[in-house]
């Protein structure tokens, strides 16, 4: 109470009347959503760069909702909202672009920056609030240019106890129901009572296309994830057990393309049926080898699809020591059938850390689905989990690994998806 006292007691001070030509500032706010960034401000000469291919991005995923007004400001993009502009359907997409740190949704009006008056933007902001359940709240106010007289301790004073006499609400500094953002820039304040947290990291595209090995499990989706996250642009390759299996996982597989491709707007998938290769194997090599084998020829293979589509790197959804094929021996073998570089961004993740983030993007529930996974074929009981590279040379002899190669890539099915569509 004493802190709401003296906040009142601030306001009167602080606030100015209105003149007598002033407009009242709901009578020109328009909706917006105002979007933050964080790891792209600390680039250099390229910073506009990667600016300017989050803002593509965010043009990309919010296309066929009719907006049109996408400007950058200082460290922030400003998305201007139609009247009939669905904000949970818009809400939903900018929470998945890759590069935005967080985002509110909210509403801007024009600022004079040398007279501003807060009356108008008080008067605003209860209404706002009225339309809320909550007993507490705070204020959190940005002063992005200095010029502005007021300080950003000033604007919360006032705001708060506008809010405090207005509504009779009380603050609370630590763990409020309600926090109210607002940011005062050059010629516009904005305001809203909801941040809504973004992926972070880089946008899509400015870090390459990367070759990304997809199961229908729950690893791999979330290391493809993790790659887009960086700003690559994944190309996926599924190895289906067919024809001595069904369809299921490739099934499992478009479903989850299709829900990663929410994050990057276009993707490409190739599958590969792969059980005619694993029968000449299992023919050909002992059983304890048939794991690494298998992995050793995958890779052969996504490794000539990733030349073709221009890709720098292979990513699997490998996490050390979750599986025999996973050993640091067998990781160090089945790496060696390839010359492009090995990604593993789950490496250090345990089976509990991989499932939440399956959970949190969206993939999980599709992941668990039963399927019949190719990896499961013809599985040994005892497979070896520290194979030495010599050893494994002298078995891959009795393969002819350039035919198989060729054999895969003949029998590859390709399929495109986008988003929004």
């Amino acid at each position: 109470m004493e802190f709401i006292g003296r906040a009142c007691h601030d306001y009167k001070r602080i606030r100015q009347p209105l003149t007598p030509h002033a407009s009242r500032l709901t009578a020109f706010t328009m909706r917006c959503a105002i979007v933050h960034y964080h790891e792209l401000a600390l680039k250099g000469r390229n910073r506009d760069y990667f600016e300017q291919r989050l803002v593509r991005n965010i043009r990309l995923a919010l296309s066929g909702l009719g907006i049109t007004q996408i400007e950058h400001l200082r460290s922030r993009i400003r998305i201007i909202l139609p009247p009939d502009a669905d904000t949970g359907l818009v809400r939903d997409r900018l929470a998945r672009v890759c590069g935005i740190a967080n985002f509110f949704l909210g509403r801007s009006a024009p600022l004079n920056l040398t007279q501003p008056n807060l009356d108008d933007l008080n008067t605003a902001i209860i209404d706002d609030l009225r339309m809320k359940s909550f007993t507490t709240f705070r204020v959190t106010a940005k002063r992005a240019d200095k010029r502005l007289p007021m300080t950003s301790m000033d604007v919360e004073r006032v705001i708060g106890a506008a809010v405090c006499d207005g509504l009779g609400k009380a603050v609370s500094l630590k763990d409020p129901d309600v926090t109210i953002y607002i940011e005062l820039l050059s010629k516009y304040v904005y305001w809203a009572v909801d941040k809504v947290q973004g992926p972070g990291g880089m946008p899509v595209g400015v870090s390459g296309t990367v070759a990304c090995l997809i199961s229908g499990g729950i690893d791999s989706p979330v290391a493809a994830y993790r790659m887009i996250k960086r700003g690559c642009r994944a190309f996926f390759v599924h190895f289906s057990g067919r024809p001595l299996v069904s369809r299921a996982s490739e099934e499992k597989v478009r479903d989850l393309v299709q829900s990663l491709t929410a994050y990057q707007y276009e993707s490409r998938l190739v599958v590969i049926p792969f059980g005619e290769i694993q029968r000449e194997i299992v023919l050909n090599t002992p059983a304890p080898f048939r794991v690494v084998l298998y992995r050793r020829m995958m890779l052969r293979i996504a490794e000539e699809l990733a030349r073709q589509e221009r890709c720098w790197g292979l990513v699997t959804g490998d996490s050390l020591g979750q599986v025999a094929s996973q050993t640091p021996e067998n990781l160090s073998v089945v790496g060696e059938a390839t010359q492009l570089p090995m990604l593993r961004p789950l490496i250090g993740m345990d089976k509990l850390e991989i499932t939440d983030e399956a959970k949190r993007i969206g993939t999980y529930e599709t992941s668990i689905e039963p399927d019949e996974d190719c990896c499961k074929l013809f599985t040994p009981p005892y497979p070896s989990t520290k194979t030495r590279i010599e050893e494994l040379r002298k078995v891959e002899r009795a393969l002819d690994i350039p035919h198989l190669v060729k054999q895969g890539l003949e029998k590859a099915e390709w399929s495109e998806f986008k988003f929004p569509g």
